[in-house]
């Protein structure tokens, strides 16, 4: 549980640091837009970064319900890293892919990554090893079925304002790291 509550230690001093600065108007330094080249620092800032105490806390449930139960099977470190990579991946799915279906959007906050920890817990369990391997299916068709788990999954969170592409990526590729154990530290 360590790494968690350390993810969550750094998103509320990342918005005690946003609250300081939206002072002087300048909260947005940590908000993640397109192009990526302007402000490069928001790619990781941004996964701490939240919109307001509403979001950090909604965020910061997600990540007590799937965190604690990653970090039993991996360290501190790879648990961070995952963190980082994969809450980056979505916020940059969210920002590039989402621009090209409406107007340019920014993104904030831990979901994507709570997303891919949630995918990872998904697929990286003995039942859903043991599943997959019964049925055969070939690597295509698991990546097929993955992507309608991560679509599925994001469904559940549909809302004005929500990142949905960031949750779909985060969920993909947390569905990806678990079948094939990226974390696993035995």
């Amino acid at each position: 549980m360590r790494a968690t509550l350390e993810t969550l230690a750094i998103a509320a001093l990342v918005g005690v640091a946003q609250g300081a600065l939206r002072l002087v108007d300048l909260a947005g330094i940590f908000t993640l837009a397109a192009p990526l080249s302007v402000a490069p620092w928001t790619v990781v800032t941004s996964v701490y970064a939240h919109g307001s105490i509403g979001h950090l806390l909604a965020n910061g449930l997600a990540l007590l319900l799937v965190g604690p139960l990653v970090e039993r099977r991996t360290t501190r470190p790879r648990f961070h890293a995952f963190v980082v990579t994969t809450g980056a991946i979505a916020g940059i799915a969210q920002v590039t892919v989402g621009g090209l279906f409406g107007p340019p959007t920014a993104v904030l906050g831990l979901s994507g990554a709570a997303f891919a920890l949630g995918g990872y817990l998904l697929a990286g369990n003995v039942v859903t090893a043991t599943l997959f391997d019964r049925l055969r299916l070939p690597p295509r068709a698991q990546f097929a079925l993955f992507g309608l788990a991560a679509v599925a999954l994001t469904a559940t969170t549909a809302a004005p304002g929500v990142a949905l592409i960031a949750h779909a990526v985060g969920a993909f590729c947390g569905l990806l790291a678990g079948r094939v154990g990226l974390l696993d530290a035995r």
